[in-house]
Formats: structure tokens, C-alpha cells, sequence
């Protein structure tokens, strides 16, 4: 239903008469996955990484900035709620005309999962919203390198920032490591951060690439006049009927949790 947005949860406590777990428990070990699936809530726990992952590495991926919470756009609210909102909802079916809904992005061992959500869900209403004219995968790395209000690159970044970058400076073209696809593609080169692949594994953490005002080589147009800028940004609130509305009508959200 939503874009991809990587985020990564660890429950660190229960709620009220369950018995806390032993502070010495490893978070990624099976005795913590056990322990939250016994307690039978509304998840189940499984193992997204190898326990000899190190929490550094983990938290690193978290890449929304703890304090964008205290920063909001402007709420748009729909007023009329339609009464045949579906049970289920794909994006990728109802726009299927639309290439950036179907592509997978890797952010790689930085933590710019506020870049990807952003760049991933503008680019799939630009081509939702042209009725498919503009064909265009935004670049998660301009706004990683360039948006210097947002936050501290592949440390963490805000989520409503991006947006309003987008909107006051513009985003350029770019899509996948190693591929010709647009001005910037992403510079950081996919790892495998579940399985074994023909990947390296993920394993520690990059820097953040230095912003570049120029398209790379052979792209055969200018960095400024490659941009493409929102007319408005806004959030949407927390109801779960607003938040279905907005993507039945206007295509992919942004959105983070919290943990």
C-alpha cells in the first residue's frame, strides 16, 4: 500500500502485568524474539539480521531524526470520506502506468530512509498527478547531499524537511546505483542486509556524500534545469481514514514510526 520506507523497531519494554525481559537479553537474540512472540500482541517478531550484527549498525539505519516529531507541515484534511474504500489497496495496480511504483530502491548502510521515502513518494505523484507524462525517478541522493536543513544526511534526516525542499529548492532526476537512469543516481552501492546474495553484507556505516551541484557525466543536461519542484507540501493526521483517503486519491505517503 505505502512506498518503502525502512524502519527498523526493537521493543525494548511490555506493557502493564507482562514480566519485563532480562536487561542482559541481546535485542536480536532468539531468546528476545521468543519472548515478544509469547507474549502474543498484534505482531509476530522474526529475525531481520544476523545476531552478530552490532547495534551501531542497527541504529544507524534509523534514519529519522528523533526531533522531526516536534516539526509538522501544514495538516490538509479530507473533508468527505469515500464510503467504498477498499479492504486492500495497491498502488502499483491502480497506476501500474507508472514505472517509479514499481521499482525497489537500496539505501545501502546509511541511514537515509527519510531521503528514500521522500524522493520514492514525489516521484510517484509527479507521474500520478501528470497522468503519466512525466516519467521520473527523483533523486534520493540530491536531497541526502543537498538538503542541509533536513537534518545530518546518512545520520538522519527530517522527513517534513524534505518535502519542503522540494518545494523551495527542487529535486533532480536519478535512480539506482551503477544504472545511467537520470542527473544523480544513487552513489552508494547495494549490500545484502538480510540474507546471503551475491551481495556483500551490510556491515558498518558510510559517510554522507558531498552535495554536488552538477549531473554526472554524459547526462547531457544541466543540474538546475533538471529539477522538478512541488507547488504544495502538507502532513496528513494521524486517522487512519485520512491517511487511507489520501492515498486512495493522491498515490504514496510518506511515513515514519517511532519506537
Amino acid at each position: 500500500m505505502l512506498k518503502s520506507l525502512l524502519v527498523v523497531g526493537l521493543l525494548g519494554a511490555v506493557c502493564f502485568g507482562r514480566e519485563i525481559h532480562p536487561k542482559t537479553w541481546h535485542p536480536l537474540s532468539d531468546q528476545m524474539i521468543n519472548f515478544i512472540n509469547k507474549i502474543n500482541t498484534t505482531w509476530k517478531a522474526g529475525r531481520n539480521f544476523d545476531k552478530s550484527i552490532s547495534m551501531s549498525y542497527i541504529r544507524g539505519l534509523l534514519g529519522v531524526n528523533p526531533k522531526s516529531k516536534e516539526y509538522r507541515l501544514a495538516e490538509f484534511v479530507h473533508e468527505e470520506i469515500p464510503d467504498d474504500l477498499p479492504e486492500s489497496f495497491d498502488a502499483r495496480e491502480k497506476w501500474s502506468h507508472c514505472e517509479s511504483i514499481h521499482l525497489i530502491r537500496d539505501q545501502s548502510t546509511c541511514g537515509s530512509c527519510w531521503a528514500f521515502g521522500a524522493a520514492e513518494a514525489i516521484s510517484d505523484r509527479i507521474c500520478i498527478h501528470s497522468k503519466g507524462k512525466i516519467q521520473v525517478n527523483i533523486s534520493a541522493e540530491d536531497l541526502l547531499e543537498c538538503c542541509h536543513t533536513c537534518g545530518d544526511g546518512c545520520n538522519g534526516g527530517d522527513t517534513a524537511a524534505a518535502w519542503e525542499y522540494w518545494k523551495e529548492n527542487g529535486l533532480v532526476s536519478g535512480g539506482l546505483y551503477g544504472t545511467p537512469d537520470g542527473c544523480k543516481p544513487y552513489s552508494l552501492a547495494p549490500c545484502e542486509h538480510l540474507t546471503k546474495s551475491s551481495l556483500p553484507n551490510c556491515t558498518g556505516s558510510v559517510p554522507t556524500p558531498k552535495c554536488v551541484h552538477l549531473c554526472r557525466k554524459g547526462y547531457g543536461k544541466d543540474y538546475q534545469n533538471d529539477k522538478q519542484f512541488g507547488k504544495t507540501v502538507y502532513s496528513i493526521s494521524k486517522n487512519e481514514k485520512q491517511i487511507q483517503t489520501e492515498i486512495f486519491k493522491n498515490g504514496p505517503v510518506e511515513a515514519s514510526l517511532f519506537v
